[in-house]
């Protein structure tokens, strides 16, 4: 094992960690006007230019994860 940026690994708990807020604010009903992620996505899904922002979004995000760290699959 390589050295591991920690950094990168505190954005993701950090990125994961607003995102699990946001949704459990949503739907604590303390506050009324915090939509929740599904209702984000329905809105944003109402029109065709945002589903293929969101399909961009889905297969960069996939190639990040996925392909781009693995060399031994790209290894001539």
């Amino acid at each position: 094992m390589g050295n591991h940026p920690v950094i990168g690994y505190i954005v993701w708990a950090l990125l994961f960690g607003a995102l699990f807020a946001w949704e459990g604010l949503a739907l604590s009903g303390i506050s009324g006007t915090v939509p929740t992620l599904s209702a984000t996505f329905r809105v944003i899904m109402r029109y065709p230019f945002g589903r293929w922002a969101l399909f961009a979004l889905w297969l960069w995000f996939g190639w990040h994860i996925f392909i781009r760290g693995w060399h031994f699959l790209l290894r001539a």
